[in-house]
């Protein structure tokens, strides 16, 4: 798969969400993971042939884990005439001196700390709009997260303002699956960084991504019908109580 099926679902999003606008500079949050990578390619990819005049640039937070190598991820970019914005930061120590009960790093801290470091660094380069790389898979198994770990049925949204920050988020790769951004991976020889995270693979988000795809061998259309029932909002059927003071 080459990168113009990512445009295809990046256009489809933008179209139907508004993601972009005229004039806008595009924060892309770069782990250095396979989703952000092909997201930072085919974002800049889609500025050049977008009829929206807008620019990207990329935001790697430093989070401190030994061993992370981003020398490829910056030459490819440096060929792609990406710019490339590194930000060290102090995540991992505070992490470490903020362990869970079972001594492990906190996700959902870590995943404040990231959001906050990211929108000081896309303020501080000028954007108007911050980028994450997450897909189809990534909302349907946060809808799960939130069911079982929550008790609501909410994922996150493909724009979002956040009023106390005055950020504006998207998310352009809400209608990609996967399988279509490890295929564009591949085809396109786009390097990443594996992460180095002591938690990866060890998550709750882990728990449910074996979760599903065990229920997707047993009933194929699932996949596709989750993905649908995030926006079909004309078949909503929740209960609803007569009592206006019950929370």
């Amino acid at each position: 798969m080459n990168l113009q099926t990512i445009l295809r679902k990046i256009r489809r999003a933008d179209q139907d969400y508004h993601l972009i606008e005229d004039g806008d500079v595009i924060g892309v949050g770069v782990s250095g993971g396979k989703d952000s990578m092909v997201l930072l390619c085919a974002l800049q990819m889609y500025s050049r042939f977008r009829d929206k005049n807008f620019r990207v640039v990329g935001i790697h937070i430093e989070m401190g884990f030994p061993d992370m190598d981003f020398s490829q991820a910056d030459a490819f970019c440096a060929r792609w005439g990406i710019a490339l914005h590194h930000y060290p930061s102090q995540i991992y120590e505070i992490l470490k001196r903020n362990l869970a009960k079972d001594s492990s790093l906190q996700c959902s801290l870590c995943s404040k700390f990231k959001k906050a470091t990211v929108i000081t660094a896309a303020k501080e380069l000028g954007c108007t709009k911050v980028a994450f790389g997450h897909h189809s898979d990534d909302a349907v198994e946060t809808l799960f997260l939130n069911m079982i770990h929550g008790g609501k049925i909410a994922t996150f949204l493909p724009k979002m303002y956040m009023s106390r920050t005055d950020t504006t988020f998207i998310r352009p790769l809400i209608y990609c699956h996967e399988s279509d951004i490890q295929q564009a991976l591949e085809h396109n020889a786009i390097p990443y960084v594996k992460s180095t995270c002591p938690n990866d693979g060890f998550t709750q988000r882990q728990d449910i991504k074996e979760l599903l795809q065990q229920l997707y061998v047993d009933y194929p259309m699932a996949k596709g019908n989750f993905i649908y029932m995030l926006h079909n909002q004309k078949q909503l059927a929740l209960w609803q109580t007569e009592n206006d003071d019950h929370e």
